[in-house]
């Protein structure tokens, strides 16, 4: 078998173009996550802690004083970004919730229901409900278990 036909029946099954769609459609949910965290919790955050943006927190490596990172960017200082970093670690934190959370619901909802508790027919032994009288396989009545003593 040629590694041409094995790429394009490898490439064919479902399996790796439900992956591509996952991809595409995680890749997609990533931007929204990322403009959410950029442009509305840590301008929320940094207004709550006093700054505008966390990313302008930065620890200049170089000699020199540096208003803000652009600043310190564009005359070629080495920086410690660490505000960049919080947002990339709040992103993270936020995409990981929201996985887990449509994980935990996509488990919940494949979850097969409990089965209801069975007894054997004693004349076909095929099973019937426990609350059963007329056994639905042979059409034999049969005797509903007596209530335990207490």
């Amino acid at each position: 078998m040629g590694m041409g036909k094995e790429f394009k029946e490898f490439a064919l099954k479902g399996n790796v173009i439900e992956l591509a769609i996952a991809v595409v459609i995680g890749g997609a949910f990533g931007k929204i996550v990322t403009s959410f965290v950029e442009d509305i919790l840590t301008p929320l955050l940094g207004a709550a802690i006093g700054k505008h943006d966390l990313s302008d927190y930065f620890v200049t490596l170089s000699p020199g004083h540096y208003e803000s990172l652009a600043q310190a960017k564009a005359a070629g200082a080495a920086t410690l970004n660490y505000g960049v970093f919080l947002n990339t670690v709040i992103n993270f934190v936020i995409v990981a919730l929201a996985i887990f959370l449509f994980v935990h619901q996509l488990i919940k909802m494949m979850r097969k229901p409990a089965e209801k508790a069975t007894r054997d027919c004693p004349q076909c032994l095929s099973p019937i409900p426990e609350k059963a009288r007329r056994c639905k396989f042979c059409t034999q009545p049969v005797a509903t278990p007596s209530a335990s003593p207490a």
